[in-house]
């Protein structure tokens, strides 16, 4: 799968809520809160994005989870809080089961014209689609995608993760 196809799934949108527990009459909360991006996706915030730069409003994967062998729809809405300017970096972590497949920082706006969109990108509403066709050949196994962005003076624009496992013949499984 090109990396560049997880960023665009994983820059524009986490599925699971928070779960807590009741403990002899005591309630207490899981040690890691989930935080799910808005929409039909398996995205989630790294952490609670009440800082980001970018509110993302919502993110819709079709098919969602996304399937080898198919074309996968992203639609995507959110705001800027601030202009987004060059010198914007992704950090873009792939794992395939525990093996870091890929590791590495890129530049945020080399990579934007992939999706259409262009630096600097302006305060205000934000939206994308775009259709990205997956490789029937995608190896089954359970992936991890991180994408952390932030901006040329290391604010954060915001930070994704998801988590799914490809089986045999394109099925999948959302691991939440």
């Amino acid at each position: 799968m090109k990396p560049l196809s997880i960023f665009s799934v994983a820059l524009l949108s986490a599925s699971a809520s928070a779960r807590s527990l009741s403990f002899m009459g005591s309630e207490q909360h899981a040690l890691e809160e989930e935080f799910p991006v808005p929409g039909d996706n398996p995205l989630l915030f790294c952490a609670a994005p009440k800082d980001n730069l970018l509110e993302i409003e919502r993110v819709d994967l079709s098919p969602n989870p996304p399937s080898a062998g198919v074309t996968l729809s992203i639609k995507a809405s959110g705001v800027l809080s601030q202009d987004i300017e060059e010198g914007a970096k992704v950090h873009l972590q792939v794992k395939y089961g525990l093996i870091r497949i890929i590791n590495q920082e890129a530049d945020l706006c080399e990579n934007l014209k992939n999706v259409d969109l262009e630096c600097p990108l302006k305060k205000g509403p934000i939206d994308l689609t775009k259709d990205v066709d997956l490789p029937k050949e995608i190896p089954p196994g359970k992936y991890t995608v991180l994408a952390d962005v932030y901006t040329k003076d290391n604010e954060k624009v915001t930070c994704l993760t998801a988590s799914i496992v490809f089986r045999r013949g394109g099925a999948f499984e959302v691991v939440a």
